[in-house]
């Protein structure tokens, strides 16, 4: 079979509780995992660089100019994560290599999950239900009551999507925010966002 015939060749980059990745995309690419490499990454590069046409990075892997210095096929890279601060856009530019990522897909999740563990670590609710799972309560009496939400001033560090879909979960709360963010909002774009 030719070279050209060959499924496209994929770089996959996960964690390895994301395994699920590897069977849907073996059905339509040739998968090289980065975590079963039994050589550093630049010297399996070297055997496989011209070959590799995508990168899906699902986790830590940096993908630096010199990472895709190696990589003169590589047409897209696929990140899974909200954020693309782990790529150098500028080289992506530059090579012609698209980039996507996850966008909001994932904003709202996160921050139903944030605004629950808010919730949970300020009334206790692990710690209360440790505490009467161990039958303490009959020994010991009532558990001590943890703090309310409402009212408690927030500090979101980044209001990007996920930081601004937290402040308007906590706005109801009458939760002060304040936030810390690479651009300062207007009173008026934090009004909307809330």
């Amino acid at each position: 079979m030719s070279e050209s015939s060959d499924p496209p060749l994929v770089l996959l980059h996960r964690l390895p509780s994301f395994n699920y990745f590897d069977e849907n995309l073996s059905r339509d690419f040739r998968i090289l995992n980065t975590d079963t490499l039994s050589e550093p990454l630049p010297i399996f590069l070297s055997r496989h660089a011209a070959s590799i046409r995508a990168i899906v990075s699902v986790g830590g892997l940096s993908i630096t100019s010199e990472l895709i210095s190696h990589l003169p096929s590589l047409q897209i890279l696929v990140c899974t994560s909200v954020g693309v601060d782990h790529v150098d856009l500028a080289e992506c530019k530059r090579r012609g290599i698209a980039v996507t990522n996850a966008g909001n897909a994932f904003s709202d999740d996160v921050a139903d999950f944030a605004v629950g563990l808010l919730i949970s670590v300020l009334r206790r609710i692990p710690a209360a239900d440790r505490y009467v799972r161990s039958g303490n309560w009959e020994n010991l009496g009532d558990f001590q009551l943890g703090s309310k939400v409402s009212g408690k001033r927030v500090g979101i560090v980044g209001l990007g999507s996920i930081g601004s879909f937290i402040a308007k979960r906590l706005e109801p709360f009458g939760c002060i925010i304040s936030y810390n963010s690479r651009s300062q909002e207007t009173e008026q774009s934090i009004s909307i966002l809330l």
